[in-house]
């Protein structure tokens, strides 16, 4: 009797509690959103469409959108060989004629299916040594890109072909996989090529979040650095210090695939100038100075300071595109997987940009863009043997992974991973790791079907 009196007692407290918890006994539980849902912090754009790599910052002020869509225009402009009334200044040597021709959609760009249009594969060459400010030699006569286009009567630097190998894999449990690689040769070059030069292969990467990026401090990325592997975890990521051709000054490099670059503003006149052969003050000289290409105009710099500024304000201001399927229970096991396989040790998910950011919307934002911008020793199978600044030739920079899992619907089938695109698939992406990541990418290979699955469905989600 005193057992029903005590039931009778709690069961109307029990049911008011479970409805001020808005849970009913008929109801399923949901799942509070994870931490990184919003990947850009505030500047994250919901949705999964085509276009989605277009989208300006969620948090952009009015006047910052106006400003966002103006340099929209810069980024798809497509430039024309002088005399022109617009946009003129390709070349006379040039890989393409505007920024969208790299960098799809925004995106990564598909593969080459022929030599004659490399899309947005380009080459950084150069041979043994360094410069007065530690950046590779450039090939005497050459540069340190390889243009293989040309404007109508002039000569292309050399042409590009190349040879795909295929070789099979198998996880331990018996599937077997195809993993594929590319032998570059040059050809056609416009004088002989020297001996001995070196040659690495850079695919074109999305272009979202690079303000965030830019933003986060110095010291918060070096606070992961470890080049002597002081804590024994098998990771050593270096910075690489590189140099800043506006202030003179050597720098902490954060940009391209070696993380050979300080600055977006770097990186966008250097794109202008090595892809396009178009001049702008911070490099007034014409990519094929001192060339038999060079066409001896007095027009440079053929952009001007308003107009590079504001072309890097596109990459600064373009939004990251939400997590997407973060509540799946196969993805919520993906993601206890990649930190028990400590991908994390390189891809580190979170930071929070400084709160003395150049704009307002990227200041104190906490992202999750699942890189520590640092390099590692990624193996013979990636390396390209060729050293850039303070970066080996088996060293590459952490790519960041947010927006990964949207990589085919903007680019296409086409779209692969890694520096030059080999890895077709996600799964080969992993497969090709090694050095640093020989460890991570074993523990990979020795999961069950079930949990691959798993981990690349959450990196899908990313």
């Amino acid at each position: 009797m005193r057992a029903m009196t005590r039931l009778r007692f709690f069961l109307p407290v029990l049911l008011m509690l479970l409805s001020t918890l808005g849970c009913r006994p008929d109801e399923p539980l949901v799942v509070a959103p994870d931490e990184d849902v919003n990947l850009g912090g505030g500047t994250t754009f919901k949705g999964s469409f085509v276009n989605i790599f277009d989208q300006p910052a969620a948090n952009l002020s009015p006047a910052e959108q106006e400003m966002h869509f103006r340099s929209d225009i810069l980024f798809g402009d497509k430039f024309v060989s002088a005399p022109a009334e617009v946009n003129q200044g390709l070349g006379p040597v040039f890989n393409q004629n505007s920024c969208e021709n790299c960098h799809v959609a925004n995106g990564r760009s598909p593969f080459p299916v022929a030599p004659d249009d490399m899309r947005g594969l380009l080459f950084r060459w150069s041979i043994p040594g360094v410069d007065a400010v530690n950046a590779p030699l450039p090939i005497p006569g050459f540069g340190g890109q390889l243009q293989n286009k040309a404007i109508f009567g002039v000569q292309p630097e050399a042409k590009i072909s190349w040879q795909e190998i295929e070789e099979v894999k198998a996880y331990v449990d018996g599937e077997k996989v195809n993993l594929r690689h590319f032998n570059f040769t040059i050809t056609d070059g416009y004088k002989p090529l020297p001996d001995g030069y070196l040659l690495s292969p850079r695919i074109a990467p999305p272009v979202v979040g690079l303000g965030l990026l830019e933003s986060i401090a110095p010291e918060d990325i070096l606070r992961n650095a470890d080049p002597d592997d002081v804590n024994q975890d098998g990771i050593s990521g270096r910075a690489n210090y590189v140099w800043n051709y506006r202030t003179g000054t050597r720098e902490l490099g954060r940009f391209g695939w070696k993380a050979n670059v300080p600055t977006l503003l770097q990186q966008t006149a250097g794109a202008y100038n090595g892809d396009m052969g178009v001049t702008s003050p911070y490099f007034p000289k014409e990519n094929c100075a001192g060339q038999i290409q060079a066409d001896g105009f007095t027009d440079d710099p053929e952009i001007d300071e308003e107009t590079l500024q504001l072309a890097t304000f596109y990459t600064q201001s373009l939004a990251v595109p939400q997590r997407r399927n973060w509540d799946d229970p196969q993805v919520r096991q993906g993601k206890v997987i990649f930190s028990e396989l400590k991908c994390s040790s390189c891809h580190v998910p979170a930071f929070v940009t400084s709160a003395n950011a150049q704009f307002d919307f990227l200041r104190s934002q906490k992202i999750f863009p699942y890189t520590d911008l640092l390099l590692h020793d990624m193996g013979e199978g990636l390396a390209d043997h060729r050293p850039d600044f303070e970066a080996t030739g088996t060293e590459w920079r952490t790519p960041p992974l947010w927006a990964v899992g949207l990589v085919k619907m903007i680019g296409g089938p086409e779209a692969g991973y890694l520096h030059d695109g080999r890895a077709r698939t996600l799964a080969e992406a992993i497969l090709w790791h090694g050095g640093e990541a020989e460890q991570s990418k074993e523990a990979f290979r020795k999961l069950d079907k079930s949990k691959r699955a798993a981990l690349i469905r959450f990196l899908e989600s990313l």
